[in-house]
């Protein structure tokens, strides 16, 4: 099997079981195929955990859950050292950190020790406990989910943290139409009728998936309109309407990057072997939101960030 049906059979998959949410499974796919990770915020009950789980069972790979609470320590992530008294000898007992899809669930209910132990692994792919270096696995997603509702007892992930993240996606509810379909879906599981579950697809098809990502042509004219803007996020001032007044500070180059590997992902799940703008219309929110830092004046007006992109959007046009 090609690795495009491969990872378009997973696609077909997530939405029979993920009822109403497309988007949120066409982003999961782009973190996967561009090698990056995904913050998912949401209201309780919009399928965030279930979209992890169903992903990591259409995969070869090892699911890693990690319910972060006030209490939890670094070690906890990411392991320890452990005592062997029959050996007189330390020995690494890997945390749950070493997985292949890693569910960070909540990840704004641990304190700033522990969203750091975990950060440092998603950047750096690796792990150092009592001055000794593990490696993660080659495959390796995590999947953090937060609550934008609940702010008590919660530690806020700061912005230059976020910046981790490849993409961030906002889950909302399901369209109404939907409703019926889910309670249908979730009775059938219930009562044992769900869907033969399909077979798990190989890790070295991802792999392969991300090489033709990596080979998708990106045109100069693309890449000029993925740095302007990112541009425009750091200039707003260049542009009339609201911008000036919504932005304070704008997306780092790591922002470019993200904008450039998540189109080339969009462009090839869409069957393209080019970049078009409207791959990079199609990702930008989820690329650039969480990398843009709104003013006061735009937060007392309720402006979300995902508004200040589709505002930047409609300003910057491509060439």
């Amino acid at each position: 099997m090609e690795p495009r049906e491969a990872i378009l059979k997973i696609s077909d998959a997530m939405n029979a079981a993920v009822v109403g949410q497309q988007d949120v499974v066409e982003r999961m796919l782009v973190a996967l195929l561009a090698n990056g990770h995904v913050l998912m915020e949401g209201l309780p009950g919009t399928a965030k955990t279930r979209s992890v789980k169903t992903l990591s069972h259409l995969v070869d790979s090892q699911f890693g859950r990690i319910q972060f609470t006030p209490d939890l320590l670094p070690s906890d992530v990411t392991g320890s050292e452990i005592y062997r008294e029959q050996t007189a000898t330390f020995e690494f007992q890997p945390g749950p950190i070493f997985g292949n899809l890693i569910l960070a669930d909540e990840i704004n209910r641990a304190p700033a020790k522990v969203q750091s132990a975990l950060l440092e692994a998603m950047e750096e792919r690796q792990v150092t406990v009592a001055g000794e270096t593990h490696k993660l696995p080659e495959l390796f997603l995590v999947l953090a989910t937060q609550n934008p509702i609940e702010q008590e007892g919660t530690y806020p992930l700061p912005e230059a943290q976020m910046d981790r993240f490849l993409l961030y996606v906002r889950v909302d509810y399901p369209a109404g139409e939907n409703e019926a379909t889910i309670l249908r879906l979730v009775r059938g599981e219930k009562s044992g009728h769900a869907a033969d579950p399909l077979p798990k697809i190989e890790q070295q098809v991802v792999f392969d998936a991300r090489r033709a990502v990596n080979a998708i042509h990106v045109a100069e004219a693309a890449e000029q309109y993925i740095v302007d803007l990112v541009l425009g996020t750091r200039e707003p001032q260049k542009y009339e309407g609201n911008l000036p007044k919504w932005i304070r500070l704008g997306a780092s180059p790591r922002g470019t990057i993200a904008l450039d590997a998540a189109a080339r992902a969009h462009a090839w799940l869409a069957g393209q072997d080019f970049v078009s703008p409207d791959n990079i219309r199609a990702v930008a929110p989820a690329c650039l939101a969480h990398r843009v830092h709104l003013t006061y004046e735009a937060e007392a007006a309720g402006v979300t960030r995902t508004q200040v992109i589709e505002e930047l959007l409609k300003c910057v046009v491509p060439v």
